[in-house]
């Protein structure tokens, strides 16, 4: 499988609480639901399109339970291309403390995670796509294990909470593969890991940049 990551993220890098007041408060957030009133129809095409064409999803904890809390407990997921997904594919959670998942199809992956990444990749064809989870994302990113990466940009900056990169972390190049805006100014861009940055080995004169 393509292992496939898609993050929501305000212009400065948050992706924290975006669905509502109270979806994800830790560390004091209170600045919830971001990008509700962002959204538009295109996204939420692409969106249903992305959930709708995965094979499989991966989880870190915290999103897990944001998603279980939420997709996994509608009366009838078939209403929802994403809720129709979420609960008819198989889900895979990292976390070394849940043993007991409620939602069904869900498997924990603990112990050699890279291994089990690896083999789930391996196993069958198709999308294994990773919603949120920003911790098992820079965690992917660090161990080479994401294909594509698709970042929702949203037209505002929320100034607190949790970030998709931390201030320090390892560097890596991206391929820009396809890159579209929406109506109401969200950028959705696609970008394929290449591995280390080139760096420049000695000061430019700006006279022969600009």
């Amino acid at each position: 499988m393509r292992l496939t990551t898609t993050t929501n993220v305000s212009v400065d890098g948050v992706m924290q609480g975006l669905g509502g007041p109270d979806e994800d408060r830790s560390g004091g957030f209170n600045r919830g639901g971001w990008a509700i009133p962002l959204l538009d129809s295109e996204t939420g095409d692409y969106l249903n399109q992305v959930y709708g064409g995965a094979a499989a999803f991966l989880f870190g904890r915290r999103t897990y339970e944001i998603f279980a809390g939420y997709w996994g407990t509608m009366i009838d997921p078939t209403t929802n291309p994403i809720a129709a997904a979420l609960n008819s594919r198989p889900k895979y959670v990292v976390s070394t403390s849940l043993t007991d998942p409620q939602w069904a199809g869900t498997s924990v992956l603990s112990g050699d995670v890279a291994a089990a990444v690896r083999d789930l990749k391996a196993q069958q064809d198709g999308e294994l796509l990773v919603p949120g989870s920003g911790a098992l994302v820079r965690w992917l990113l660090a161990n080479d294990l994401v294909d594509q990466l698709d970042l929702l940009t949203y037209p505002v900056v929320v100034g607190q909470g949790t970030r998709l990169f931390p201030d320090s972390g390892p560097d890596i190049a991206l391929e820009l593969v396809n890159t579209r805006t929406t109506s109401r100014g969200i950028t959705i861009q696609t970008y394929r890991p290449l591995g280390r940055p080139e760096y420049a080995t000695s000061t430019v004169d700006p006279e022969h940049v600009f």
